[in-house]
């Protein structure tokens, strides 16, 4: 029996109709490859509705041009926004549902994945959570066929993080998305100074200068980062922006980056 996490934020956060949301991405996405050559094997991106955070997130997801026939799973973290809990979650559902169609879950990894004692069965994480499935969308339009691994990282330690990243990594045919957004309602100048300082450390691997005030995401960006600096990887910034750039008033602002780690 096929057990369905249907979407939760369709209708808020991008549009609920099939059409209108094919139509939205393809705008979003008709943006220039970034110059030089990438094969992205990692992608940090924002995860809030978009208006605000789509035109940041599809620079990111432009970068998956160049490998976009070889992907065929997709592990995608990001944090918990309404779940408190410890370690990390992953669901016993065995399909993810978006209003372009049904994602089948990689369920035998998630079943290795629960070998780990911080990792934990918890279907509650995921039914509300929006860090995930605003990606989902992105991906069903970018890629060609994939299956899902779906991970909310709750109170979790970059240790415990990146040894979960190390169970997932393997070859070309597996990407990681990591979904943060960077700072939260500071004006507009404040914002793009946190953001710049919080960018930088990102891009040198500096994940002890990351705190929650600075990504909300910060428990998966950090363990990432300390993968990332256990293999000799670097961090290439696509773009740095905030919603004062993308849409709203520039007083009280949401910043986005986008970031790639290449193969």
């Amino acid at each position: 029996m096929n057990h369905i996490r249907h979407p939760a934020v369709a209708g808020t956060f991008y549009p609920a109709r099939g059409n209108e949301l094919h139509d939205m991405l393809e705008t979003l996405l008709a943006v220039p490859s970034p110059d030089g050559q990438m094969l992205p094997k990692a992608l940090i991106v924002p995860h809030a509705g978009y208006i605000y955070s789509g035109p940041v997130a599809a620079t990111g997801y432009a970068c998956l041009r160049s490998v976009a026939g070889s992907v065929q799973r997709v592990v995608v973290m990001g944090p918990s926004h309404r779940v408190a809990f410890h370690g990390l979650a992953v669901p016993d559902d065995s399909i993810f549902r978006t209003p372009l169609g049904d994602i089948p879950l990689d369920t035998e990894t998630i079943q290795a994945l629960l070998t780990l004692p911080q990792v934990h069965l918890d279907n509650e994480a995921h039914r509300l959570e929006h860090s995930l499935e605003v990606h989902l969308p992105f991906l069903q339009e970018m890629l060609e066929r994939f299956v899902l691994v779906p991970i909310v990282v709750g109170d979790a330690a970059p240790a415990e993080v990146c040894d979960v990243i190390s169970m997932l990594w393997d070859g070309p045919e597996t990407l990681l998305i990591v979904s943060s957004d960077l700072s939260h309602y500071h004006d507009y100048e404040t914002a793009t100074r946190l953001d710049r300082a919080t960018s930088d450390a990102i891009e040198t691997l500096a994940f002890e200068k990351i705190g929650y005030e600075h990504a909300c995401g910060r428990n998966p960006v950090s363990g990432l980062l300390l993968y990332a600096r256990q293999h000799g990887l670097s961090v290439e910034t696509v773009d740095l922006r905030n919603s004062g750039d993308t849409a709203g008033p520039r007083d009280q602002v949401v910043g986005y980056g986008a970031y790639v780690i290449n193969r």
